[in-house]
C-alpha cells in the first residue's frame, strides 16, 4: 500500500466548504477597524466637546477631566465584555460571537450620537454617557481577540503573522476614517454648529460601518482549528476559570506586554489633540490633518512588523518595538514641545510606527499562548486587561503630568509603559507555543 503526502497548503489555497482568504482578512479587519473609529470618534470628541457638553461649568481643566474620565470607563468594561463574549467564543463559536460583540459595541456608540447634554436633562446626561460609554468597552472586549483568532485560524502555515496583522491594520483604517470624517466637520461647518449637533454625526454614522462588519461577518463559517477543537473533546465549561487556573504565567505576561501598544496609542492621538489644541493653541483643523498624516506610519508599522514576525517570530519583534519605544519617550518633550508643526509631526508619526511593532505581532503571539479551547477567553482578558493599563487612564493622567510639570513626564510615562511591556514580553521567554491551528 502506498501513501501520499498532501502538499502545504498555500495562501491561495482553501479547504472546500471554506470561506475565501479575502473574506475572511474583510472580516477580521472590519469589527477592528469600527472598534477603533468608534473608541477615536469618542476620544477626539472627549477632547474637544464633550466636557462642555455634558458636565457642569467648573473650570475648562475640570472639564476635560472629566470627560476624560469617561473615555476611561469603557476600558474597565472591557475586561467584563472579554469574559463574557469569551466564554461564548470558546463554547459555541467565534462566528455568532464576534456578531453580537459588533452589534454591541455599535448600538452604544449610535446612541451617544443622540444623547441630550447637560443643559436639557442635568446629571442624567453624563449618566447615560457613562452607561453607553461602558456599552462601546463591553461590547469591545470581546471584538479584538475574535477578530485574531477568525484572521490567525483560518491562516495556512507561515502566515500567521501576516493574516494575524489584518485586525490590527483596523486601527489606522479606523483612525482614518474617524479624524476624516471630523477633519471634513471643522471646515465645513462653524464652530457653533459643530459644537451644537455637527460632533454627533460621526457617532450615528457608525452605524453603516457596523451595518458592513455584519453583512461580512453573517457569510462566515467557523474556523477551522475551532471545529477540530470540538471533535477532539468537549468545550471547556468555565474557559476564563481554566485560563486562570492553567495558566496563570501566560495571561500575566500577554497582559502586560500589551500596555506599551495602547499608551502610545492614545498619548499619539487622544492626549496630542487635547494639548495640541489646548495648550499649544492650534487650530483643531491643523492639528487633526497632522495626526492623519502620521497615522499612515502605523499602517506601515503593522505591515512590516507582520513581514518581519513571520520570517522571525512575533515575541522578537515585539521586544525590539518596545525597546525603541523607551527610547521614543525620550524625545517627546524636546519634539512635541518645539512649537515646530513639523517636528511635532515628526514625533507622532515616530510613535505610531513604533507602535506597528509593538501591535501589528500581537494577533499572532496572544493567542500562540494559549490553547484552542480556551484561546478566545485568553486572548481577550490578556489584550483588555493591558488595555486598563496601558490606555485607559492613559490620557487623563498625561494631562494632569503635563498639567503639573510640562512634557518631561508624559515622555517619561511612555518609557515607563514600554519597559513594563518588554520586561513581561522576557518573561514569557520560555512558555509553550500552542499551534494555531
Amino acid at each position: 500500500m502506498t501513501t501520499t503526502t498532501a502538499a502545504p497548503r498555500t495562501v491561495a489555497e482553501r479547504p472546500p466548504g471554506a470561506p475565501s482568504n479575502r473574506r475572511v482578512l474583510v472580516a477580521s479587519l472590519v469589527g477592528t477597524a469600527v472598534e477603533f473609529y468608534d473608541f477615536y470618534i469618542y476620544a477626539t470628541a472627549a477632547s474637544l466637546v464633550l466636557g462642555p457638553l455634558f458636565f457642569p461649568a467648573v473650570s475648562a481643566s475640570a472639564q476635560l477631566l472629566s470627560s476624560y474620565a469617561t473615555f476611561a470607563v469603557a476600558f474597565f468594561a472591557r475586561p467584563l465584555g472579554a469574559a463574557f463574549f469569551g466564554h461564548f467564543g470558546d463554547r459555541i463559536g467565534r462566528k455568532s460571537t464576534l456578531v453580537a460583540s459588533l452589534m454591541t459595541m455599535g448600538g452604544s456608540t449610535v446612541l451617544i450620537g443622540l444623547l441630550p447634554g447637560y443643559a436639557q436633562i442635568g446629571w442624567a446626561a453624563p449618566l447615560l454617557l457613562c452607561v453607553l460609554r461602558f456599552g462601546q468597552g463591553f461590547g469591545l472586549g470581546g471584538e479584538w481577540g475574535g477578530a485574531a483568532l477568525l484572521a490567525v485560524e483560518n491562516a495556512p502555515p507561515g502566515w500567521k503573522a501576516r493574516f494575524g496583522m489584518f485586525p490590527q491594520l483596523g486601527a489606522p483604517v479606523g483612525f482614518i476614517a474617524a479624524n476624516g470624517l471630523f477633519l471634513l466637520l471643522g471646515l465645513t461647518l462653524s464652530p457653533d454648529q459643530f459644537k451644537a449637533w455637527g460632533w454627533r454625526l460621526p457617532f450615528i454614522a457608525s452605524a453603516v460601518l457596523v451595518g458592513l462588519g455584519l453583512w461580512v461577518r453573517l457569510k462566515l463559517t467557523e474556523t477551522p482549528a475551532f471545529k477540530a477543537a470540538l471533535k477532539e473533546a468537549l468545550p471547556a465549561q468555565a474557559p476564563l476559570g481554566e485560563v486562570l487556573k492553567r495558566y496563570p504565567l501566560e495571561t500575566l505576561g500577554g497582559t502586560f506586554a500589551v500596555v506599551a501598544c495602547f499608551a502610545i496609542f492614545y498619548l499619539a492621538t487622544a492626549f496630542a489633540l487635547g494639548y495640541g489644541v489646548g495648550t499649544l493653541k492650534y487650530g483643531r483643523e491643523v492639528f487633526l490633518g497632522i495626526e492623519l498624516g502620521a497615522i499612515v506610519f502605523l499602517a506601515a508599522g503593522i505591515l512590516a512588523a507582520g513581514y518581519w514576525s513571520d520570517a522571525a517570530n512575533p515575541r522578537r519583534v515585539l521586544m525590539v518595538g518596545c525597546a525603541a519605544t523607551v527610547a521614543a519617550g525620550f524625545l517627546l518633550p524636546a519634539l512635541m514641545g518645539s512649537g515646530s508643526l513639523l517636528l511635532i509631526w515628526a514625533f507622532l508619526s515616530l510613535a505610531l510606527f513604533l507602535m506597528g511593532f509593538v501591535y501589528g505581532p500581537l494577533g499572532a503571539f496572544l493567542p500562540s499562548l494559549f490553547p484552542t479551547r480556551v484561546r478566545y477567553s485568553g486572548a481577550s482578558i490578556a489584550f483588555n486587561v493591558g488595555g486598563i493599563v496601558g490606555g485607559g487612564l492613559a490620557p487623563m493622567i498625561a494631562q494632569a503630568l503635563a498639567d503639573r510639570g510640562g512634557l518631561p513626564p508624559v515622555g517619561l510615562y511612555l518609557s515607563g509603559a514600554a519597559f513594563i511591556s518588554l520586561v513581561a514580553l522576557g518573561s514569557l521567554a520560555r512558555r509553550a507555543k500552542h499551534d494555531l491551528g
